[in-house]
């Protein structure tokens, strides 16, 4: 009797037994499933980024550079319009000039992000050039010497270096459906009205938005207001819910964004990957913004008008680059 028993629990037992094995079968399937699909998506972006970047060859000095620091990194970012031959202002004085000019500095623990914008007009030494406006250095010598520019300037070692047409920052803000800017005045610029606040923005009213200057009184000071804005836009939708979740979004992006990118042999896409990965925690309000301190203006021998750096304040804004300390730095320096 006992043994007829045994047999009947072993039997109802089997069931449960097969059920939970074809469920354990049925989630391994799935598992392999979504993995190769994400490794599939994953190359995909991979395939994008990589076919539509340019690497830009030699991009840093080859000697007398600043030693590096830590594991904070240091990016810098130059807008030009160089990659396509564009000039719609009509105020480059010869050759192509870098119209925007910015250090992103990551912190060591990819909790904070500083974007320092350094106005075009800062007179500055250029290496082997004498002292000029900085932009004239992209004109000079390209990247290389932009960096070495920045580099002697800062006195801070730039990890890696993007530039990136004007046309992208239309094409980038397309892919992502439009983005919304907080403007700091109302103007109007190549057919376009910005009002005192929020405005959302297609790409070719983002490309207006980040390129006008001479709607303001104080010129540069408000357009790099306006591409900083522009910035956090930008990052804050890319950060959204709706595009973290829309694949096809996050393919846009990365093709419209690559087409018109040019950056250093090390800033590959898994090097991206890593990044991204590391700053996942990462939100808009960890971004801080600011502008390389000024001490006003000047007229140069040969007439040209510029924009006099505050050298103690870029002195203790460097010791803060190096120490990692900038989101402290910006606090005590609102301007």
């Amino acid at each position: 009797m006992s043994g007829r028993r045994a047999l009947a629990r072993s039997h109802r037992r089997r069931p449960v037994r097969r059920a939970l094995l074809i469920a354990v079968g049925l989630l391994t399937l799935v598992t392999i499933g979504l993995a190769v699909a994400v490794s599939a998506f994953v190359g995909g972006l991979a395939h994008r980024y990589d076919a539509g970047r340019t690497v830009i060859q030699s991009p840093f000095p080859e000697t007398g550079r600043p030693a590096a620091t830590g594991d904070a990194l240091d990016v810098l970012l130059i807008g030009s319009d160089s990659r396509a031959g564009l000039d719609p202002d009509h105020d480059r004085a010869g050759g192509s000039r870098a119209d925007v000019l910015m250090l992103a500095h990551v912190s060591a623990d990819r909790r904070h992000v500083a974007l320092i914008s350094i106005l075009r007009d800062s007179w500055v030494d250029v290496p082997g050039h004498g002292t000029a406006k900085i932009n004239a250095a992209y004109s000079w010598g390209g990247v290389p010497l932009t960096v070495q520019t920045v580099e002697q300037l800062l006195d801070v070692r730039i990890d890696h270096v993007a530039e990136i047409d004007f046309a992208g920052f239309a094409g980038m803000t397309d892919a992502l459906g439009g983005v919304t800017v907080e403007s700091s005045t109302a103007f109007d610029a190549r057919g376009h009205h910005f009002t005192l606040g929020p405005n959302h923005l297609d790409g070719a009213a983002a490309l207006a938005f980040v390129r006008e200057r001479y709607a303001f009184a104080d010129a540069d000071h408000t357009r790099v207001r306006n591409q900083q804005a522009f910035l956090r836009a930008v990052v804050q939708r890319v950060v959204s819910q709706d595009t973290l979740t829309s694949p096809q979004t996050i393919q846009r992006f990365v093709s419209s964004s690559s087409e018109y990118l040019a950056v250093d042999p090390g800033l590959d896409f898994s090097t991206l990957v890593g990044l991204g990965w590391s700053l996942r925690d990462f939100r808009v309000d960890d971004l801080d913004t600011t502008t390389l301190p000024s001490a006003g203006g000047g007229t140069s021998d040969d007439g040209q008008s510029y924009v006099r750096v505050d050298r103690s304040a870029i002195s203790s804004l460097s010791i803060a680059l190096r120490s990692d300390d900038v989101s402290g730095w910006v606090a005590t320096h609102p301007g």
